[in-house]
């Protein structure tokens, strides 16, 4: 740790630089333990490096998505529990990513907050490596700012990026695409990082988040705090099983009704029966608490499903069994259809 710098003035504005390298300190056991074949040099670089394994690869592509946590964060401040959030931010960008069949590489952080707790950014950063190794990929850097008087002293915004590679042959196309594919929908682990300003709006108003609720086996806090689920391991099983993958959505905001559309080419249109997604009680209480029309709960939540495959029909059998070993619940929950609306949710 760096002891020779220090600033009583800059302490004085509110920015403590010797908290921050407590907490580089702190997080360099949870960055090594993220390592992967291709990082290249350390923590405390002024740029993470990285070889990318192109071996074999006819054409390498590169494939990047970035995304934040969003206003979930404010139910870890409250709860005061911020060692999930980080799974959530690698989570959003690396579902993203594979929706292409990029394997996710590198991940990298950007931690805002109005004051710098080195015990608080040590429990966020073990978040993010645990979402980085569930994914396979390595956090090889990122940036903590203290930013007093433009954030809370006790509130923090996180946000990341990643980068993955795919060979542009065997990225997943849509092209291949046809009428009676049929759709399987991976479960899930509730809400995940989206729609939290509607959760907040219809359940901040009792504030029961921390009452234990028999539906959910657990309190209404800790539920809504599940980490987004990480899809990775699953969708490279079924590629390297051989598995054709005509199309992947990844269920955030705007649900169904915005995201599945993206995977879907012209002509084509995703029919889903509302009733062969296990539902999760989680819905039902925000639908209830806020009295939302169901269209609605299906525009802006994943309603129990995390990512939709379109898959051949004389697949399914080995696709579901595949994903089913790699521990995802997985339904049939419809087919591809002929038609020009993108996608119809059938209630």
């Amino acid at each position: 740790m760096n002891t020779n710098s220090k600033s009583a003035s800059y302490a004085a504005a509110g920015v403590d630089v010797t908290a921050g390298y407590e907490a580089v300190s702190r997080i360099k056991p949870l960055v090594a333990s993220t390592v992967v074949p291709g990082v290249l040099g350390g923590i405390g670089d002024f740029g993470g490096m990285f070889e990318p394994q192109i071996q074999g690869m006819k054409r390498p592509v590169l494939v990047s998505g970035t995304d934040g946590v969003g206003t979930k964060l404010k139910l870890a401040f409250l709860l005061d529990k911020h060692d999930t959030v980080g799974i959530d931010c690698v989570a959003m960008c690396v579902n993203d990513i594979i929706c292409s069949g990029a394997l996710p590489m590198f991940f990298l952080d950007y931690i805002a907050c109005g004051k710098n707790d080195p015990k608080k950014i040590e429990q966020i950063v073990s978040g993010i490596a645990n979402g980085c190794r569930q994914a396979s990929c390595a956090l090889i850097g990122g940036e903590t700012a203290e930013m007093p008087g433009f954030y809370p002293v006790n509130e923090y915004d996180l946000a990341g990026f990643s980068v993955g590679l795919v060979d542009y042959d065997k990225k997943i196309n849509n092209q291949m695409m046809q009428a009676g594919d049929v759709l399987l929908g991976l479960g899930s682990s509730g809400v995940h990082s989206n729609g939290f300003s509607l959760v907040r709006k219809v359940l901040d108003i009792n504030n029961t988040y921390d009452q234990y609720n028999a539906d959910l086996a657990c309190t209404l806090g800790e539920e809504l705090l599940k980490p987004t689920r990480i899809y990775v391991r699953s969708i490279r099983s079924l590629m390297d099983c051989g598995v054709s993958i005509h199309g992947i959505s990844h269920i955030t905001g705007g649900g169904l009704y915005e995201n599945v559309p993206r995977m879907m080419p012209q002509g084509l249109t995703a029919r889903i029966n509302a009733s062969s997604i296990p539902q999760l009680p989680i819905f039902s209480i925000i639908q209830q608490a806020g009295k939302i029309p169901t269209r609605d709960m299906y525009n802006t939540f994943n309603m129990g499903v995390g990512m939709i495959l379109a898959v051949p029909r004389d697949q399914v059998g080995d696709a579901m069994n595949i994903l089913v070993q790699t521990g995802e619940r997985v339904s049939v929950i419809g087919q591809v259809s002929q038609g020009d609306e993108g996608v119809e949710v059938i209630l």
